[in-house]
């Protein structure tokens, strides 16, 4: 991790506690109602008086929100410089602070001295004198006052670190004397009086210096600024919105920004387990369900959850990987989907806004329907090895287990799950839609270990020759179509919700979005490739069948399967090949695999 990286995070914990006031708009109802009884009975003016400072909270909490996100997105060059500048500013107010407290208190201890001093000396009483400076403890003072030099040399180093580092160029002596100058002037009899004035001057200086720097650098801001907003136009303008978010997305490093918040915020609020005594002695479990509670009531809390989702699924998928002893199955992005279903889940059910009880029972159930689709990928890679595994011949045992292990691990876990969730859950959307997740996953697996065996058992006694490819078809047809009747009733389910079922209109745009990709998808793939295999077949029917004698002058082997060729078919252009290497040539493609060209 790098420095940078931390840097972006106190933007964030700000803007977390924007979210957390909800931009000043919490007490809006209370607001309004009392605006509105005042202006009944006092008039405008009372009731403009009234509001003035809500709305100035509203623009304020505005203001500092987008100065936070400008924060969070500069460039990394230009964040350390506002990270200086902002350091230089907390020295100077430190410095302010130690001289005013220090002062202070030898200011107290000077006043005594006078008042003491005075009534022995016009008593003439030499044991007060000796006894007062017993008690004033002379060594302490001076302690007080190294210490005091001390700190403000330390600190004078600081900001002379950070001006020449922004600016190139150190400060001035005479301004460095602002750090010690109300130390100095202590110091001097007579001048206590003006104490206060002269440690006031000594902040302004470092200040002026400040205000300085940020004047002559103005151009630069406004350039930076300028730049920002041409690029984000011409990205519009140019349609790639898309690849804007990607490459802001990498340049930030987002993800691991947002993990860094969320954990940080979680141990803030496990410190404060620690020292609130009510909570102190709570028992695992429940310091887990708070710490969840508490972990998405904001925005930026659930974006930061949400990173640790994807987190989790990368490393579950780089497990089963490793497990497989596989890298050549394609990458099938599931930290991604994960991350995008787990984000959908949490604006849909209102995950910030509802109660803290129910909230948790809400992210148990968000948390259930990501590791459904967790299950789902995971499917995705075995499937993919077990084909390859039957279709290349591979003979290697512990090739072959790890992957049926896997299959088999799938289907007691699911059926598992849908026993429980059954045996002790009510009934209701989640459940439905969870236990589909459940059900496809099983039907998955027992058509990828149908096709698997299809194809072991055809590699060893060759009993299904040229019908193989249609019983895989027929396979995978039967489970599609099966999978595709439970996302319909999910369809429908979620359908008769929003209509007839008070407060679930929020899940109307999911409902949409579930008819295009489950119902619309659905049928346009599955009846394109329908369509596909049966325009194959007649444009196999329709080529002629190459002769014995045919055969026996060519002599070759099929150019696509690379066996030997008993019988043939000859396309338009004079090549030949197997009827069902041709077959399953065109379900991809509609021209020759020698010459390209179309293929009758």
């Amino acid at each position: 991790m790098r420095l940078c990286d931390f840097l972006r995070v106190p933007a964030l914990f700000i803007m977390d506690q924007i979210f957390k006031i909800s931009f000043g708009f919490e007490d809006i109802d209370v607001t309004i109602s009392k605006s509105n009884n005042t202006f009944k009975n006092d008039g405008f003016i009372q009731c403009f008086m009234l509001v003035f400072p809500f709305i100035i909270k509203i623009i304020v909490s505005c203001l500092i929100f987008c100065s936070s996100f400008c924060l969070f997105v500069l460039p990394t060059r230009y964040l350390y410089l506002v990270y200086l500048h902002s350091v230089s500013v907390c020295v100077v107010l430190f410095s302010y602070w130690a001289n005013t407290l220090i002062l202070n208190v030898l200011l107290k201890k000077y006043e005594d001295f006078k008042t003491i001093m005075i009534f022995g000396v016009v008593a003439w009483d030499a044991d007060i004198i000796v006894h007062y400076f017993n008690h004033l403890q002379i060594i302490n003072v001076m302690y007080l006052l190294c210490f005091n030099v001390t700190l403000q040399f330390f600190l004078l180093q600081v900001f002379n670190f950070s001006q020449v580092y922004t600016t190139n160029h150190s400060n001035h002596k005479i301004f460095n004397l602002g750090f010690i100058m109300p130390t100095i002037i202590t110091l001097i009899p007579g001048t206590h009086s003006i104490l206060n004035a002269v440690t006031v001057l000594s902040t302004l200086l470092p200040l002026f210096i400040l205000l300085k720097t940020l004047w002559l650098n103005i151009f630069t801001i406004i350039d930076l600024i300028c730049h920002g907003y041409n690029h984000i136009c011409l990205t519009i303008n140019n349609h790639e919105i898309h690849d804007l978010i990607a490459i802001e997305w990498s340049r930030l490093k987002i993800t691991r920004v947002l993990r860094i918040f969320w954990t940080i915020r979680v141990l803030e609020q496990m410190a404060y387990l620690l020292t609130y005594k009510e909570i102190k002695n709570e028992t695992l479990l429940g310091v887990v369900k708070y710490l969840l509670i508490n972990g998405c009531d904001t925005f930026t809390a659930v974006l930061g959850m949400t990173s640790f989702v994807s987190y989790f699924s990368r490393n579950v998928e780089s497990f089963f990987r490793w497990l497989l002893s596989t890298e050549d199955v394609e990458q099938i992005n599931i930290e991604y989907v994960s991350a995008a279903l787990f984000y959908v889940l949490a604006l849909q059910t209102g995950l910030t806004v509802i109660e803290p009880e129910e909230r948790f029972i809400q992210l148990y159930r968000n948390f259930c329907l990501v590791c459904g689709i967790i299950l789902i990928y995971i499917h995705i890679l075995v499937d993919s090895l077990l084909i390859t595994l039957s279709i290349t011949q591979n003979s290697s045992l512990n090739k072959h287990l790890k992957p049926l292990l896997i299959c088999g691990f799938l289907l007691i876990l699911s059926i598992k799950i849908l026993i429980y969730l059954w045996s002790y859950h009510l009934v209701c959307n989640w459940l439905l839609a969870f236990s589909s997740l459940n059900i496809q996953v099983i039907i998955k697996v027992l058509v990828t270990l149908a096709i698997y065996s299809l194809n072991i058992i055809n590699d060893h006694h060759m009993i299904f020759e040229d019908k193989l490819d249609d019983y895989v078809f027929y396979i995978k047809s039967f489970g599609c179509v099966v999978n595709f009747c439970f996302g319909v009733c999910i369809f429908l389910n979620g359908v008769y919700n929003t209509a007839f079922i008070s407060g679930s209109l929020a899940h109307a745009p999911m409902v949409c979005l579930d008819a295009y990709l489950i119902v619309w998808c659905g049928i346009r793939d599955g009846w394109r490739i329908f369509i596909r295999r049966q325009t194959a077949m007649l444009k196999i029917e329709s080529l002629a069948d190459a002769t014995n004698v045919q055969l026996s002058e060519i002599n070759d082997n099929c150019p696509i399967c690379f066996q030997r060729m008993v019988s043939a078919k000859i396309t338009n252009c004079n090549h030949c090949y197997h009827g069902t290497c041709l077959r399953k040539w065109l379900y991809l493609q509609d021209y020759c695999p020698m010459c390209h060209a179309i293929v009758s």
